[in-house]
């Protein structure tokens, strides 16, 4: 479906892609729409649901057409995750781009917050903070007590150079940045998303091509949170063994990838390294590897789980 539209260019264009998300859908939808920035437009893209979620779209789109647009791939394909949001970019026409999961909310001052960080700071690309793991959507209050902020990993409130951010992502410190804000033109630089990644680590592929390319703001503000439940993407993927097999192909393309970038013998090329078994870790990499697993100690403690954000 091709969206035409005579409207004001937004100042941010909010991707969100799903795939039978009919739980959750409208949820992340009225997230959007109580924003308090108003210069959004909403663009849902269906990657072949086969549930109700396609009608929940539908009529969000019909409700507010100015604002609110849905897209899928012909023939209602399901071409997964990097494909999908590609298609969205597409369309996107915002001078900044944000995405949000089906199953995921914004808080109401995320955009305003965000797009006023950019605005700024003009050298900046792409502006993160850390994520709610978030429990108490079922409104239990033993649930509710489960929820906490899971840390970025670094200092907040300042800018990071490209490529410093990119260890993070290798070590599994950091999650690949959710709630993230990015120029549109720095997303149409980097050439999107890589589509042979359909469904896990495709955002830390993502990432990587941003932290390579841009400076990054990291906030303290906590933006986006992130829904616990058993269906969601990297839990089915961990049941399923999928998740750690998926884990090498990302560090392999990784490591190509900067090697093209002519960063071989840096940092975070010498970490995928270390991580794929082609190296001996250093000290300093030893180190590292003994503050992962306290921060996933601490984040078990406090009911969360380490391992790839979904």
């Amino acid at each position: 479906m091709t969206v035409v539209r005579n409207t004001p260019v937004p100042d941010v264009s909010v991707v969100v892609i799903f795939k039978d998300a009919e739980d959750f859908l409208e949820e992340a939808i009225e997230s959007v729409r109580a924003q308090t920035l108003r210069g959004w437009e909403l663009l849902l893209v269906d990657d072949g649901s086969t549930d109700e979620s396609t009608s929940i779209a539908l009529r969000a789109a019909e409700k507010d057409p100015r604002c609110v647009h849905y897209l899928e791939h012909p023939d209602h394909a399901n071409l997964g995750m990097s494909a999908t949001r590609n298609l969205g970019l597409s369309h996107a026409r915002g001078e900044y781009v944000a995405f949000l999961d089906a199953d995921d909310v914004l808080v109401p001052s995320a955009l305003e917050q965000q797009v006023a960080l950019l605005r700024a700071n003009p050298r900046v690309g792409m502006v993160y903070g850390p994520l709610e793991y978030w429990y108490g959507w079922s409104g239990e209050p033993e649930d509710k007590a489960r929820d906490f902020i899971y840390p970025v990993g670094v200092r907040t409130e300042r800018i990071y150079e490209p490529p410093s951010l990119i260890g993070l992502f290798i070590r599994d410190i950091a999650f690949a940045p959710s709630g993230m804000l990015l120029r549109r033109a720095l997303v149409e630089q980097v050439g999107g998303y890589e589509e042979s990644f359909r469904d896990l680590y495709e955002d830390q592929v993502f990432a990587a091509k941003i932290c390579r390319t841009t400076p990054v703001y990291i906030s303290g503000h906590c933006w986006y949170r992130y829904r616990q439940h058993p269906n969601s993407c990297c839990l089915t993927a961990e049941r399923e063994g999928r998740l750690a097999s998926s884990r090498q192909p990302f560090l392999r393309w990784l490591l190509e990838y900067l090697e093209r970038e002519g960063l071989a013998g840096k940092d975070a090329w010498r970490l995928a390294r270390v991580e794929l078994g082609l190296a001996r870790p250093s000290p300093l990499l030893r180190l590292a590897a003994r503050r992962r697993v306290m921060v996933r100690r601490l984040a078990a403690r406090f009911g969360g789980a380490g391992g790839a954000r979904r």
